[in-house]
């Protein structure tokens, strides 16, 4: 095997200790953990270091635990259990034995969560299972260069409010096969804008996408090659989304909010993108905070008499498990 990865090349670190054991059982409240695994058999990238301190720094200002390894035997049924999702973090190669990808089937099946970025899909060649759950295998890459990325989805999490083109260095690979339609794509390359070499895949160039496998959530990106890349605010911010994405947690977000003032008192309502749960709280500044009324996106809440004057109302949703909040104030007058 290692030569194909030797071929697949010329076509175009830290060592952290596994976690301890600990019981398959997590309280519903305790923080959502990550596994970063970083096993090379093949190619081994400069920029692992600099991804797995991205990471760090990224799961600890967002609630996250992230623990990282580059040993196969974290790939327990007992220990996998631990995790909302696993980050195959730049991994080359064959990495894991025949009882390890078992138990990594077992945990997607359950429900976990799978992140790939870059080499992810200069993966695990010979196993069928993977090239599904990653959606296509690498090929052959140019050399690295300035490329435009066009995001085809910007609803997603991952490149929610992205520009529509999307513009940086990197190393661009091209697939085996075209991922489509097997995952829903969320950018893609324009091959006019940098040199694809001879393996071009033409006009559409799938470059990072998600899909759900076997009941488990899948998020991709082949974007990462660069030690730059992590010190990118946009595409940290693309490769942390990816994560909640697969993890199950989608981030809270007010989408709009109404007021109506009856008899001096405030009705407030609002819509919201779920966190689950996403607990919400409305604040009419130096007067009274109350809770929300919150179920599948809609919420709403209503006060007592309020003080004659202008008032500046805040209406905050916070994802109790990893502490993300949004907020949206307004001002209104209360004759």
């Amino acid at each position: 095997m290692a030569a194909r990865y030797v071929l697949a090349l010329f076509c175009g670190a830290l060592l952290l200790g596994l976690p301890q054991a600990a019981s398959p059982e997590r309280s519903a409240s305790a923080k959502p953990q990550i596994l970063v695994f970083t096993k090379t058999a093949g190619f081994r990238h400069d920029s692992i270091p600099a991804a797995i301190a991205a990471v760090r720094e990224l799961g600890a200002a967002n609630g996250l635990v992230v623990n990282a390894t580059e040993d196969s035997d974290a790939f327990t049924n007992a220990n996998l259990a631990r995790y909302d999702a696993v980050v195959f973090l730049m991994t080359t190669g064959d990495v894991l034995d025949e009882r390890q990808q078992r138990a990594f089937e077992g945990f997607i099946r359950r429900g976990g969560g799978f992140v790939g970025v870059h080499s992810a899909a200069d993966t695990e060649y010979g196993w069928t299972w993977y090239g599904g759950l990653v959606g296509a295998y690498f090929k052959c890459h140019p050399q690295v260069q300035r490329a435009t990325v066009r995001v085809v989805n910007r609803r997603h999490p991952s490149t929610a409010g992205f520009p529509r083109t999307w513009t940086r260095t990197d190393e661009w690979y091209n697939f085996a096969r075209n991922p489509r339609p097997s995952v829903h794509v969320i950018a893609t390359l324009d091959e006019t804008s940098y040199s694809p070499g001879p393996n071009a895949m033409g006009a559409d160039h799938p470059i990072a996408w998600w899909h759900a496998y076997q009941g488990g959530r899948v998020w991709y990106t082949a974007g990462g090659h660069t030690v730059e890349s992590y010190s990118d605010p946009l595409f940290r911010r693309h490769v942390l989304d990816g994560i909640r994405y697969a993890a199950g947690l989608t981030p809270p977000k007010v989408l709009w909010v109404s007021t109506a003032l009856r008899g001096r008192r405030l009705h407030v309502g609002l819509r919201y993108r779920s966190c689950r749960p996403c607990a919400g709280e409305l604040r009419v500044r130096g007067v009274l905070r109350t809770r929300l009324r919150l179920a599948d996106g809609i919420g709403g809440a209503r006060t007592g008499r309020l003080p004659r004057g202008r008032q500046t109302l805040t209406v905050t949703l916070t994802d109790p498990k990893t502490g993300v909040r949004d907020s949206v104030s307004r001002r209104v007058l209360v004759r």
